[in-house]
């Protein structure tokens, strides 16, 4: 009954009777087992929960965004903690041709693309308290547009006939190209839009400091995004990424100066750039950061290296996150 009593917040935005039905379908949730169907919270709610209720509230139109915003602002807001923006797709498996926007989307679980359906979710993370607090959550439907971009990438890189080989090297006459003007993605689009609706709602009450974003939204047009969101951006970059230093030293005297310094060594970090190195059990933990330099960026990144290395066979895994704001502290 505890729990019940949080949908108290909620009155002045639902009916009495949509607020009732809610109550029921959380006992309903709480108590059951196995799968979620709306059957079988039917079965458990008891009286007052019937299926045709459990149905009726399912296609009753909600205001998610502004339900979602009241319990975080009425149960998690704290002035003092730091707050930010995470996102992350989620896949779910479905098999049959009918569901509306099934496709093929890639799984870390599976390692592949597998058929199913595509949810990106946007949530408050207070850092202080370690509490995550999911505000928006919208489905991922590619057009026949994008579909149709992919399968073209895909099969440029699994040409059936072989290619001419060409020269090394640069083509002669092939113009530069310029790194600021960079064209959104259709996905891209669609978080942008979120974020400016969540931005716009969260206005009033909380203050963001960050958007935290996986390792597939850790390219370069998604800068630009969270430029026009007024948001730095926390992100991870592929483990291979071909990071560089700043160029320093005397310019040669002819032709420009050079902006790209020796390539970044992830087995031999020099000791200026390493900030600390922990030891748990058999573990150790090196942490190591740069303003460093990549060729598809305009703009320098802060790059936090992460290394762990077992004691006992020395193997080492590293991750590389990064984040555009460049006086953010490595802890952070």
């Amino acid at each position: 009954m505890n729990i019940v009593a949080l949908f108290r917040c909620l009155q002045p935005h639902v009916t009495a009777t949509t607020l009732r039905q809610r109550s029921r379908r959380a006992l309903a949730l709480l108590g059951m087992t196995g799968r979620i169907t709306m059957l079988g919270m039917s079965r458990w709610a008891g009286k007052g929960g019937s299926s045709r209720t459990v149905q009726r509230l399912f296609s009753t139109v909600l205001p998610w965004a502004m339900l979602f915003w009241v319990c975080v602002r009425q149960q998690g807001y704290c002035p003092d903690d730091v707050s930010l923006v995470a996102g992350d797709a989620g896949i779910v498996t479905k098999a049959g041709k009918k569901t509306s926007g099934l496709d093929r989307f890639f799984s870390s679980l599976s390692g592949k693309p597998v058929p199913g359906l595509s949810f990106f979710p946007l949530s408050l993370v207070r850092v202080q308290q370690r509490r995550s607090f999911p505000m928006r959550v919208e489905q991922g439907v590619r057009s026949e547009a994008e579909q149709a971009v992919s399968k073209a990438k895909a099969a440029a890189k699994n040409p059936k006939s072989p290619r001419e080989k060409r020269r090394p090297g640069r083509p002669k006459g092939s113009p530069n190209t310029p790194k600021t003007p960079v064209t959104l993605t259709p996905e891209l689009v669609r978080l942008k839009a979120m974020l400016d609706a969540l931005l716009h709602l969260i206005a009033q009450g909380l203050s963001v400091t960050s958007l935290v974003l996986d390792g597939h939204c850790g390219t370069h047009n998604a800068l630009p995004m969270a430029q026009q969101c007024t948001m730095p951006l926390m992100a991870k970059l592929r483990c291979d990424a071909a990071l560089s230093v700043p160029a320093t030293g005397p310019s040669a005297g002819r032709g420009p100066r050079r902006t790209y310094g020796r390539k970044v060594d992830d087995d031999h970090i020099p000791v200026p750039y390493r900030t600390e190195t922990t030891v748990e059990g058999h573990i150790e933990t090196r942490l190591s950061q740069a303003h460093l330099l990549h060729k598809e960026f305009a703009h320098p990144w802060h790059v936090v290296l992460i290394t762990k290395t077992p004691l006992r066979t020395q193997a080492r895994a590293h991750v590389l996150l990064f984040s555009s704001d460049l006086a953010l502290a490595v802890q952070q």
